[in-house]
């Protein structure tokens, strides 16, 4: 029960079931993911929040399943608040690259959960660059190590830093 495996915006089903399937299974507070009800209940009751959409949660169940695939606008910025991303990644809008980098920063929320992690970028915050970038090299060597990619997971291995 691994947050974030397995689940790829790429899989079965429309792009915005792909998208919105892949935002439930990522984008969470610790423990379980939202239900379709949480959420519904969530925009539904959130009026002012969320522009007065009403969303019921079988509506929810079947644009996740693909049997609804053309919702209206108002319910789809409702999502994407709820979300927290931009309303063209559920349009699928958003350039391949602009669509990746929502995608990228879902998997960061999801890493920040980890305390561990969490604890590791805090305690780099205020230490020069180099040394910086030297946390990071030594992170790197014990991936390799340990037969990881270099990068983090569903990042294609390639790291901000740029180089070996």
């Amino acid at each position: 029960m691994s947050v974030g495996e397995g689940t790829s915006p790429k899989a079965a089903g429309t792009p915005l079931a792909q998208r919105l399937n892949y935002l439930f299974a990522n984008m969470h507070p610790p423990g379980a993911p939202y239900t379709n009800a949480h959420v519904a209940e969530e925009i539904s009751s959130g009026t002012d929040a969320y522009g007065g959409v009403t969303l019921t949660e079988q509506y929810l169940s079947m644009l996740r399943n693909a049997k609804r695939a053309n919702p209206s606008p108002d319910v789809l910025r409702a999502l994407a608040k709820f979300f927290g991303v931009p309303v063209g990644y559920l349009l699928g809008d958003l350039s391949e690259s602009q669509a990746e980098r929502v995608e990228e920063e879902v998997q960061f929320l999801v890493a920040m959960r980890d305390q561990r992690v969490r604890a590791i970028a805090l305690r780099s915050v205020g230490l020069p660059p180099e040394v910086q970038d030297s946390l990071s090299e030594i992170i790197c060597q014990f991936r390799r190590q340990m037969n990881l990619p270099d990068g983090p997971p569903d990042s294609g291995g390639e790291t901000s830093g740029g180089g070996d």
